[in-house]
């Protein structure tokens, strides 16, 4: 492996004393004082991140429309301007290529944010299947900063650097507007299961953002937060992390993102394998547990029912929230019942847990 990237943000978190580890070819702080005070940190305070490594395409003429309808499975009909919605890009085969946010300024101009190991290859994608359109597509990860503000005071936060009004801005809505002084695109999303926004600018004003930020925040308790607590924020969500609940050998009606999946709409990649799984019936499917023993369920734990394999932990930890361990798993679809008991092995012994209702942790947003 090559040398690590860095973010605009690397030397502020060797300042605050972060512990750095490879993430997604990125040196990224996974925590700053520790996962569960983080946690626990965004879930009654608030919380900032470094997003840095995210990717951000904008995709921009008169094609954009058709070239972003034709490659991702959500229908881009049913997004109005100054909003985002989640999707999926596939194979022809329905594999996941990446999971990625489509924020839409006007009928010609979008942007794209990718997860950061995907970048390149997701990139390649939307070019390689320009076939001549009137379209131009710009990646901008490197010109863009990416930082996001989670918890239920990040308003009252946030509000602090910026003339706009917060409450008018809804859940899945962005704006174009000063944030302390620096033109940005406020975004009222985020992958924690709280309320909270996601800022893109100028990456040049990256570390002053930031500072700012820890500065006015300070009244309220906000705290820098590492990628352990993000990860615990998303499992308890139930949210997807590509590479465990997505992958090209995993389609998005098995891993549970049927929701973005329109097999109603135009032709697009991956809709005729995608419309026969649909119609034979997935085979496998994830599902929420928690453990009704003690013991910390981990990625690639095996899971079993009665004695047999029926399949194995995508995300797993133990929940500072509810303070026991839960995650997610891959079963048979015949095992996939709410309330049924499943054993996950856990350093050669088997210890009981039950499949739950998705999310286990209610977004707590207030906004709509």
């Amino acid at each position: 492996m090559g040398e690590l990237k860095k973010t605009s943000l690397y030397e502020e978190h060797i300042k605050l004393g972060a512990k750095l580890v490879e993430f997604g070819g990125w040196d990224m702080p996974v925590y700053y004082s520790s996962v569960i005070s983080e946690h626990l940190n965004v879930r009654e305070k608030a919380g900032i991140f470094d997003i840095c490594h995210m990717g951000e395409f904008f995709i921009e003429g008169k094609d954009a429309f058709k070239l972003i309808q034709k490659i991702i499975t959500n229908d881009l009909n049913k997004l109005e301007d100054g909003k985002a919605f989640y999707s999926s890009i596939c194979l022809e085969n329905g594999g996941v290529i990446d999971d990625l946010f489509v924020y839409r300024f006007n009928e010609n101009k979008f942007m794209i944010v990718v997860n950061a190991s995907n970048i390149e290859k997701d990139f390649k994608q939307f070019l390689d299947h320009k076939d001549g359109m009137d379209v131009d597509i710009l990646d901008k990860t490197n010109e863009m900063a990416k930082i996001d503000l989670q918890g239920p005071k990040s308003e009252e936060i946030l509000q602090k650097l910026t003339d706009f009004d917060l409450k008018n801005l809804k859940r899945f809505c962005f704006v174009e507007y000063d944030v302390n002084g620096v033109s940005a695109i406020i975004s009222r999303t985020g992958y924690t299961g709280e309320d909270g926004f996601e800022l893109y600018f100028d990456s040049g004003k990256a570390v002053d953002m930031w500072r700012k930020l820890l500065s006015v925040g300070d009244e309220f308790g906000l705290k820098p937060i590492g990628l352990g607590a993000r990860d615990t924020l998303r499992i308890e969500s139930c949210y997807s992390l590509y590479g465990h609940e997505l992958s090209e050998e995993i389609n998005p009606l098995e891993a549970g993102i049927g929701f973005v999946v329109k097999l109603d709409k135009e032709k697009f990649i991956g809709k005729e394998a995608l419309l026969k799984i649909k119609n034979e019936g997935v085979k496998r499917k994830i599902v929420a547990f928690e453990m009704l023993e003690r013991g910390i369920p981990r990625e690639g734990y095996e899971v079993f029912k009665d004695g047999v394999k029926i399949g194995y932990v995508t995300s797993g930890t133990m929940s500072p929230t509810f303070k026991k361990g839960l995650g997610m798993a891959f079963v048979k679809i015949g095992d996939a019942i709410l309330e049924n008991e499943i054993h996950i092995n856990i350093r050669e012994k088997l210890y009981t847990a039950k499949i739950v209702k998705k999310p286990i942790y209610d977004f707590n947003g207030g906004q709509k």
